[in-house]
């Protein structure tokens, strides 16, 4: 069966706006590749700036892809009309990383959940009975449909932008940093809610986190992401039980343990050196300059993904050691 999503060799270059560097791109996304099953949750990870939420937007059509393909439930969606993306957005939604610039302050809960019902054409009664049953379906008491977003905590307000992004009956939600601006206490709840709105209603996920104890709770596999590739990618056991990829070990070991006693006897990898800069990237691995364990081709040669041996597919020409994995 093909993937509902997939994305091959996907590029997103942003012209340099300098007067000093004509012609210079950002390349915010240097060629990224993953499939996305239905039914599942993948998880792109990675550090500010690697090209997560670039790489969501590409897909959604809100920023324009520079190089690539993009299929969707196997059609090609790369380069649609403004007409075509707009009947796409019934089986494509996201929810942002902040509730509150999400929803509009003077709406009430009831009007921003109808807004994509009222575009797609529904009466009024269908919205009413719409509204109330996703109001219900997120957790939130069925009076809140008259409340302004101001008299609602955060974990309210990102139930109320679930359930706006459930309206049209999507079959595909980007979830971008969606429990980042919550509570410790409300995150556990909302990813609660997400996992029992995925197993009933079938949905699939594309999870963006930097929080990769979240990303273990909800998700099936995971991409991580660096300077816009892919370092490894594969199964979330695989990920978490066997690092291949040196920066991948890097991230898992600065996840806090919940035993003290662990915490201090583990071993955290710090990483020396510089981001590079998405303007000039290295010519050969984009993690030279951080890497504890380059050899001299790393500055040459790009490396591709290939399986690992270990269930993951890495880009790495060396592997990481045992006692680091």
């Amino acid at each position: 069966m093909a993937p509902l999503l997939d994305v091959r060799d996907l590029k997103v270059h942003f012209p340099l706006q300098r007067s000093d560097r004509p012609g210079a791109m950002v390349k915010a996304v240097d060629g990224v590749s993953f499939a996305l099953d239905e039914g599942r949750t993948l998880a792109l990870v990675g550090e500010s700036g690697c090209g997560k939420s670039t790489t969501a937007y590409a897909i959604l059509g809100l920023v324009e892809a520079t190089g690539g393909q993009i299929k969707f439930d196997g059609r090609d969606i790369t380069h649609l009309t403004r007409k075509e993306r707009r009947a796409l957005t019934g089986d494509m939604q996201i929810v942002f990383q902040d509730p509150s610039a999400a929803l509009n302050p003077r709406l009430s809960i009831a009007q921003s959940i109808a807004e994509p019902l009222a575009i797609a054409g529904q009466s009024r009664d269908q919205q009413r009975k719409r509204v109330a049953e996703l109001i219900d379906r997120v957790g939130l008491p069925a009076a809140f449909a008259r409340r302004l977003p101001a008299a609602l905590s955060g974990g309210q307000r990102q139930r109320v932008v679930i359930a706006r992004a459930l309206a049209l009956s999507p079959r595909l939600l980007i979830l971008d940093e969606p429990v980042s601006s919550l509570d410790v206490s409300i995150r556990s709840q909302i990813l609660n809610l997400l996992m029992e709105l995925q197993r009933d209603l079938r949905l699939t996920y594309l999870f963006i986190s930097h929080d990769l104890s979240v990303v273990r709770h909800i998700a099936d596999d995971a991409a991580v992401l660096y300077l816009g590739t892919v370092a490894e990618q594969g199964p979330i056991d695989a990920i978490f039980g066997a690092p291949q990829h040196p920066y991948t070990a890097a991230l898992l070991s600065a996840i806090p343990l919940p035993d003290p006693i662990a915490q201090r006897s583990r071993q955290k990898i710090i990483l020396s050196g510089e981001l590079p800069s998405p303007i000039d990237p290295p010519p050969g691995c984009p993690f030279i300059a951080r890497c504890p364990i380059r050899i001299e081709t790393c500055a040459r040669v790009r490396p591709h993904l290939a399986p690992s041996g270990t269930g993951s597919t890495v880009a790495c020409l060396v592997r990481v050691p045992a006692s680091a994995a």
